[in-house]
């Protein structure tokens, strides 16, 4: 008999503190892989499955498992938010947690709608005095804000941080229990932990209900949002990332205001691999309407653990209507091959660039296929961002191969100009499929199609 969670309510506070308790030594704990992955993968229902070998740096080492040895007691149902919260908090010994219908992280223990409204009363936080207190012709640009509507508005965040950050622990596997499993409004991480596994699931709109201005981002200045729907954090390895859906919609940042002249972005990242996390595999997702897809690498400084680690395989992936950093890379040595480039021209995320070459970034981007609109110039398909070398190889825009590093160097100027990349090949693969062949291939191939229990 499978557990299903208890539908008892537990307070927000009981269950975050819980949440809480493992602590970064268990979490790091990682069970035996079995014999034969390959094998036990294409005979094993969903939940029990694991990374096959080969199948990017995800399965370098002992490979990635998740929770696939979980005892009975340990597989949990859950269809809430407080189910959830307790099966996350339930330590890192192999669990499975399989989720049921839709799970709204922006809701009481009861299940009860929280709003924008809600987390900032009693707060003293007011968006129209926020803007007004803070506009450039009077606050200027010189400086970050300070004062009584940025300490209301950090305290309102702060209760929205501790209702919607959730934590995934070591040696989970987390998966959609049908096609239709969503989570919505969660910032889920990754965090400090090894082998897992993410698989089957729509994880949609992470919305901040309170974007910080910062006048000194750029030169005229940016709205900053704090969530990501997926982070993979403070090096956390091992970890599988499969059949999953990545989106905004419906709540798309352009149909936000602007302020200050500048959108009012209430969005951050889908997935990112920041903080030293390494051995990442990203196969067979869906990533739509949404701007800044996948930030590899925390910052341009080695202060983060970054140097050395940042190992991703992303393949067979569809992105459709996606803005840019697709991904963008720093230091990490990042395998793109076989995916869906997709741009249409009625798409409401306004296109920059889709692959971000960044410091000491070792980008190999080889058989994708671009489907893009008149107006997109191919320069334009690689980003630079202090990078000094790339590799682009078999790639077609529209069906017809083009040397993208080459249509990037003719565009730009003698100072950001990309080498090719002689200091790796990628060898953890599966099936490399030509890259006309990928369209067709991913055509109703990518995100949830699953159901728990079966075998594939």
């Amino acid at each position: 008999m499978r557990k299903k969670m208890p539908k008892a309510p537990v307070s927000v506070a009981a269950a975050i503190a819980i949440s809480l308790l493992a602590s970064p030594a268990q979490s790091f704990a990682s069970p035996a892989p079995p014999a034969d992955p390959t094998a036990q993968t294409a005979r094993q229902p969903l939940e029990r499955q694991v990374l096959a070998a080969n199948d990017g740096w995800a399965s370098l080492e002992a490979g990635t498992t998740g929770g696939s040895a979980a005892m009975e007691e340990r597989i949990y149902d859950v269809s809430s938010r407080t189910e959830l919260l307790v099966a996350l908090a339930s330590g890192a010994e192999p669990k499975i947690i399989r989720v049921h219908g839709d799970i709204a992280a922006n809701t009481t223990p009861d299940g009860l709608p929280i709003s924008c409204e809600d987390y900032a009363a009693g707060t003293g936080f007011s968006l129209s005095q926020y803007l007004y207190d803070f506009d450039p012709a009077r606050y200027g640009t010189a400086k970050a804000p300070a004062g009584p509507q940025e300490s209301a508005r950090r305290l309102a965040a702060t209760r929205q941080a501790a209702t919607i950050r959730w934590d995934i622990p070591s040696n989970t596997t987390i998966v959609g229990a049908g096609p239709d499993s969503s989570i919505t409004g969660a910032a889920l991480r990754i965090n400090a932990a090894r082998n897992v596994i993410f698989r089957n699931l729509t994880v949609r709109d992470a919305a901040d209900c309170f974007p910080s201005w910062d006048p000194t981002d750029g030169a005229t200045g940016n709205w900053n949002s704090e969530y990501d729907l997926l982070q993979i954090i403070n090096g956390s390895q091992h970890v599988w990332v499969d059949h999953s859906h990545f989106t905004d919609a419906p709540n798309l940042d352009t149909a936000q205001p602007s302020y200050f002249g500048r959108p009012y972005q209430v969005h951050d990242g889908a997935v990112d691999v920041t903080n030293g996390s390494d051995l990442v595999t990203m196969s067979y997702n869906r990533f739509s309407d949404h701007d800044k897809l996948l930030l590899i690498g925390s910052t341009d400084s080695t202060s983060r653990g970054d140097a050395g680690k940042l190992r991703v395989t992303i393949h067979h992936n569809v992105f459709e209507n996606v803005g840019q950093r697709a991904p963008r890379v720093r230091f990490g040595q990042v395998d793109v091959y076989n995916n869906h480039f997709i741009t249409s021209s009625t798409s409401a995320v306004p296109y920059g660039y889709t692959l971000g070459a960044g410091v000491e970034s070792h980008l190999h981007a080889e058989a994708n296929a671009f489907t893009l609109p008149a107006g997109i110039p191919l320069g334009s398909l690689i980003g630079y961002f202090k990078g000094k070398v790339i590799t682009t190889s078999g790639n077609t825009v529209n069906g017809k191969i083009v040397d993208l590093r080459a249509a990037y160097n003719a565009a730009a100027p003698v100072e950001k100009q990309l080498e090719a990349d002689d200091t790796w090949a990628p060898v953890l693969r599966t099936q490399v499929n030509a890259a006309q062949a990928v369209p067709a291939l991913l055509a109703n191939a990518t995100g949830p199609v699953f159901t728990a229990g079966d075998a594939h």
